[in-house]
C-alpha cells in the first residue's frame, strides 16, 4: 500500500521555486538534473548570446538562458528547462513563463548518449510540440552533425547542420542564423 500523496499541479509549481538547480515537472514530480560540463555550458551560452542579440535587434521576444522555467499543462509534464531558449510573450517578473518557448534548445551532456537518453531526448521533443514549441534544436558536441534541428511541421525530418555551416531555426525565428563553430569557439 502506498502512502505517498499526490500533490497538485498548483502544488508541484510551488516546490519547483525553491528546488535550487535545475529541474522540471514531469510524470507529477520535480525531477533534477545534474550541472552540465564546461562545452555543453558553453554551446548554450554562445546560442543564448546570439540569441539575445536578434532580440535587441528585432525588439520582439526574450532570449532565454539556461535553468529557466517555462510552464506548461500537458497530462505528464508541467514545465520545461531547456539550455537556451526563445520566448514569444512578455517578461513574467518573478514567476516563471507561463508557457513554452517558440524555440528551445537542448544541449547534450555526458549522460545524453545511448537509448534510454535517445529515446527520453525524442519523447521530451514530442512534448515541447505538443506544448506549442515550433523548433527544438538537439545540439551534441560530439557528433559529425552538431546541430538537429527539429520542427513541429516535419517532427521527424530534422534539419542537419554540419561544422562550417551556417544553422537555422525557421519557422521559429525568421532570419536568425547561428554559426556552427561557434559552438565549439
Amino acid at each position: 500500500m502506498s502512502t505517498q500523496i499526490e500533490r497538485t499541479t498548483e502544488e508541484l509549481i510551488n516546490d519547483l521555486y525553491r528546488e535550487e538547480g535545475k529541474a522540471e515537472i514531469v510524470n507529477g514530480e520535480i525531477v533534477r538534473f545534474m550541472a552540465t560540463g564546461s562545452e555543453p555550458g558553453i554551446a548554450g551560452d554562445e546560442i543564448f548570446v546570439s540569441l539575445r542579440l536578434y532580440a535587441r535587434e528585432t525588439k520582439q521576444g526574450i532570449a532565454v538562458g539556461d535553468n529557466k522555467g517555462f510552464l506548461c499543462d500537458l497530462p505528464h509534464r508541467k514545465s520545461f528547462s531547456p539550455d537556451a531558449a526563445y520566448y514569444a510573450g512578455q517578461r513574467t517578473g518573478m514567476k516563471f513563463y507561463p508557457n513554452a518557448p517558440i524555440f528551445a534548445v537542448e544541449v547534450r551532456s555526458e549522460g545524453d548518449y545511448g537509448r534510454r537518453a535517445e529515446a527520453a531526448m525524442a519523447s521530451k521533443r514530442d512534448d515541447y510540440f505538443a506544448a506549442g514549441t515550433l523548433v527544438v534544436w538537439d545540439v551534441d558536441l560530439m557528433s559529425d552533425t552538431p546541430v538537429k534541428s527539429y520542427s513541429a511541421g516535419e517532427p521527424d525530418k530534422p534539419k542537419v547542420f554540419m561544422r562550417g555551416e551556417i544553422a537555422s531555426a525557421e519557422p521559429a525565428m525568421p532570419g536568425w542564423t547561428f554559426a556552427v563553430d561557434d559552438l565549439f569557439e
